[in-house]
């Protein structure tokens, strides 16, 4: 039988005030008091009830994300590494993380719901745009959020994020290092912050080098699987094709090493190929490819809760950016002459 407040408070003796007080960790409620009903609610299995418990401390103890899930995303391995790690965040504080689908061209229909019914104490914002609606919403709400990912915006605001220039910037110079000028890019959509600051990136190391960028070698597609395929499929099609590709996600990245392998080229040898992020070793074997590694998505999980932690306890914008790094692999090196045909 569910165990509700009043009975927790006829067992212990005590006003249903003062036991929903020292549950809810009011500091008027003695210590001992609250330890001594905290025992008594897990012996005996209460579980407060979420609408009473919010309209009692104006606190949902739930933080959320609103994510427009798409075809590709259900198979990114990242996406669940940084959900588990802001899970097991929040829980270290009794908190929970609850994840909110919405179809791509509606997500702010979702927010306003989210925030007008303040059914989340704070929300993490995923994949941001270079100007985006949903944190200018969240913002004119003074509604507390974490950005994963920066925009444009000049107002403070608390942001977790990778330095995108910096590690494209690091794969390209890797690429010219080994010879290489004609290197071409397969980039998410570029209204994503950082499919736009990795785009900046490549194009700044390639000016670096002395090579004007040619735009027939970038390529934006879908943040998919075959949008990635086709993109390479189209690159290979050119009357001169490219001796080098960067990708800027893992998720078209899988797309464009199946492309390469199945057109026959030899990777690291007729064909050089850098992913942000990898590909899985069970989608690459026997390749290891070359990758932009970022801390992993656990890790970055719980970045994002710690700097929601922070927001909620002490009103601190904080920012946090990683650096990213150069993992070698097999699939990258020195141009070489192409085999004849």
């Amino acid at each position: 039988m569910k165990v509700n407040l009043k009975a927790l408070s006829d067992a212990l003796g005590l006003s249903r005030t003062t036991v929903s007080r020292a549950l809810n960790g009011y500091d008027d409620v003695s210590e001992a008091t609250r330890e001594r009903v905290a025992r008594a609610a897990r012996e005996m299995g209460y579980v407060a009830d979420p609408t009473a418990r919010r309209l009692a401390t104006g606190r949902a103890d739930m933080i959320g994300i609103v994510y427009p899930f798409g075809a590709g995303d259900l198979g990114d391995p990242r996406f669940g590494e940084v959900v588990a790690g802001i899970t097991e965040r929040l829980a270290e504080r009794n908190l929970d993380f609850i994840i909110a689908s919405a179809r791509p061209n509606a997500e702010l229909d979702t927010y306003r719901r989210i925030v007008e019914g303040k059914l989340v104490d704070g929300l993490i914002v995923a994949r941001t745009l270079v100007d985006d609606p949903r944190i200018a919403y969240l913002q004119a709400s003074a509604f507390p959020y974490v950005a994963y990912g920066r925009t444009r915006m000049a107002e403070p605001y608390a942001w977790f994020d990778f330095d995108n220039e910096a590690g494209a910037r690091d794969a390209v110079r890797r690429l010219t290092g080994f010879g290489h000028r004609r290197i071409a890019m397969i980039s998410a959509p570029l209204a994503l912050n950082f499919a736009a600051q990795r785009r900046a990136g490549y194009l700044s190391a390639l000016r670096e080098a002395g090579i004007e960028p040619d735009p027939a070698l970038l390529v934006e597609c879908p943040f998919t699987h075959d949008g990635g395929l086709q993109a390479v499929r189209a690159l290979l099609a050119r009357a001169e094709r490219p001796t080098a590709l960067l990708v800027d996600n893992n998720i078209a990245g899988g797309g464009a090493f199946r492309a390469l392998v199945d057109s026959g080229l030899r990777l690291g040898e007729d064909m050089s190929l850098i992913v942000y992020d990898g590909v899985p070793p069970g989608l690459a074997h026997p390749h290891r490819v070359t990758a932009v590694v970022q801390p992993t998505g656990h890790a970055s999980g719980r970045s994002l809760a710690e700097l929601m932690l922070r927001l909620l306890g002490d009103g601190v914008r904080e920012h946090r950016l990683e650096a990213p790094a150069i993992e070698a692999g097999d699939t990258d090196g020195p141009l070489r002459d192409r085999p004849a045909g």
